[in-house]
């Protein structure tokens, strides 16, 4: 007999968009540790739309204990707390401060992982803000590549661009999306797109890379069974997200990276 108790609706509800009181009641307040720098390999970690810094908690417990320095940023937004500023000038600020931390820690290169909205930030500042010079590696999860439809949720939700335009920049072929894909990737960045089946937040169709047969660097890794928010903690996921990271820095620094289209993977 299908569960069809509180409980499970709570799950379903939590795996799809985030714990109330772990992402969204504790906002962007988290334990820095401020020797990502000297690791081999740091890793930055960036969040979606209206969620907070919070949702990487248990992904950057697992980096951190596989040996990887990790760090995040706050990225305001509604309530000074909630990720709801436009990609691209957000992109933009980010790439300052890399370069400011970079000019004060020695760091040169990293890889980052971004969820959702956060992979098209990681994507624009890749693109289009000198981000090619740092990131070894760009890993996404449950990112709408193509824009997504429930997007237009987000638009009802911020008053229609009152408190915030950047729900109309996530909809498929909005502006912001166009530019993104008529802008080739690097190709000397792996670039890995994560999605689940079972997303109902951004449809698994939306986060599918679109590759010719001279792009080896970009790769699609399916998963089933896991919800939207679920992807940052979901341990089949973090295997996945691992493997690419290993990959790109095991990778000969002398020739591109180059992943190729991955195999169904259900976790």
């Amino acid at each position: 007999m299908q569960d069809t108790s509180p409980t499970r609706f709570y799950r379903v509800l939590r795996d799809q968009l985030g714990s109330l009181r772990n992402v969204y009641g504790r906002g962007n307040k988290v334990v820095r540790h401020d020797d990502f720098a000297r690791k081999p390999e740091a890793v930055l970690l960036l969040h979606g739309f209206f969620q907070t810094r919070n949702v990487w908690e248990v992904m950057e417990d697992r980096l951190r204990y596989d040996g990887y320095g990790v760090f995040s940023f706050d990225l305001g937004g509604l309530l000074s707390r909630f990720n709801t500023e436009r990609p691209g000038p957000l992109a933009e600020t980010i790439a300052a401060k890399i370069e400011r931390i970079c000019a004060r820690t020695g760091m040169e290169r990293f890889h980052v992982v971004g969820h959702s909205k956060g992979g098209l930030i990681a994507r624009e500042y890749v693109q289009h803000h000198g981000g090619d010079r740092r990131v070894k590696s760009l890993v996404t999860l449950g990112t709408p590549h193509h824009g997504t439809p429930t997007a237009a949720l987000g638009v009802w939700m911020m008053g229609a661009g009152v408190l915030s335009r950047s729900p109309y920049d996530l909809l498929p072929n909005s502006r912001f999306v166009q530019r993104l894909r008529t802008a080739s990737f690097p190709p000397g960045i792996p670039l890995t797109s994560i999605y689940s089946r079972t997303d109902i937040v951004v449809p698994w169709w939306s986060s599918v890379l679109v590759s010719t047969p001279k792009e080896s660097h970009l790769s699609n890794r399916p998963v089933t069974g896991v919800g939207h928010t679920a992807l940052t903690y979901d341990p089949g996921v973090y295997r996945l997200v691992r493997e690419a990271i290993r990959a790109a820095h095991d990778a000969p620094t002398d020739a591109p990276h180059a992943q190729g289209d991955a195999a169904r993977s259900d976790s």
